[in-house]
């Protein structure tokens, strides 16, 4: 005889089964639930796709067959003398095959396509005129810039020539025992002054800011032109000429393009 089993052992007692209400039931139900809206999900998209597919089947078999007599437009075409094949026209000249079929599948509006076109035109001219307009910024800007450069450098080439001019006028008006200048800017500011020659500065720059009006080129020639006349010499040259004759003659000119 087989033994009793002890229901007050630790087989029995350990045992703790999930018993809240209810529970298993609610999972049943929500993947059910879950199924059935994959089920619905899938078919819908395959009710679609097949649509699409026998639309496009049934045009593609309407294309594929020939008019027939039961077509009334073939009929016509039949009565007036067309013959399978030939081309239209009274003279034959006319189109064979059928014009063809653009299906339009997209939901935009008839001309849509062509505006987006002229839209996508107008943006590519308008990028390229900014393109050709920034070029043209850049090409002025760099003309500009050499034109500037070029006239730093004949302002310098002119500042340092009218200072060797001062430099020599100085020199040869000292040799001629000429204490005073013609005018004060003929000769050159000495760096230092004592203060016995401070008194006299000022009274000198009284015509001193008379020149300020001329600009360096002018006080250039005036002052190039006295040392030509009242000491024969040029400073392009460097030279000191022995009389006007020898000047004119050995002299290429008074100005420094002369001398290039």
């Amino acid at each position: 005889m087989a033994e009793e089993e002890d229901y007050m052992s630790d087989s029995f007692i350990n045992v703790q089964d999930d018993i809240r209400p209810g529970l298993p039931m609610l999972r049943q139900i929500r993947e059910a639930r879950r199924k059935e809206e994959k089920r619905q999900e899938a078919n819908l998209k395959n009710r679609q796709k097949s649509i699409k597919e026998e639309e496009q089947e049934r045009r593609d078999m309407g294309l594929k067959n020939a008019l027939g007599c039961e077509n009334k437009g073939f009929a016509l075409l039949q009565k007036m003398g067309y013959k399978s094949g030939q081309a239209l026209g009274k003279s034959g000249d006319g189109i064979v095959e059928p014009i063809p079929l653009n299906v339009k599948t997209g939901k935009s509006g008839i001309g849509h396509e062509t505006l987006l076109k002229r839209k996508a035109e107008e943006k590519l001219e308008s990028y390229r005129r900014k393109i050709h307009m920034k070029s043209q910024a850049e090409e002025r800007a760099a003309e500009q810039f050499r034109i500037r450069l070029k006239n730093k450098q004949d302002e310098m080439k002119l500042e340092g020539d009218l200072r060797r001019s001062q430099r020599a006028c100085q020199q040869l008006d000292t040799q001629k025992n000429i204490q005073v200048p013609r005018e004060a800017w003929y000769w050159l500011r000495p760096e230092e002054e004592t203060e016995e020659e401070a008194e006299e500065e000022k009274e000198q720059d009284e015509d001193e800011y008379k020149s300020e009006d001329l600009s360096v080129l002018e006080k250039l020639q005036i002052l190039t032109s006295y040392l030509r006349e009242e000491h024969l010499y040029c400073i392009w040259c460097g030279t000191a000429y022995e009389d006007k004759e020898d000047l004119s003659s050995n002299c290429p000119g008074p100005t420094s393009a002369d001398h290039d």
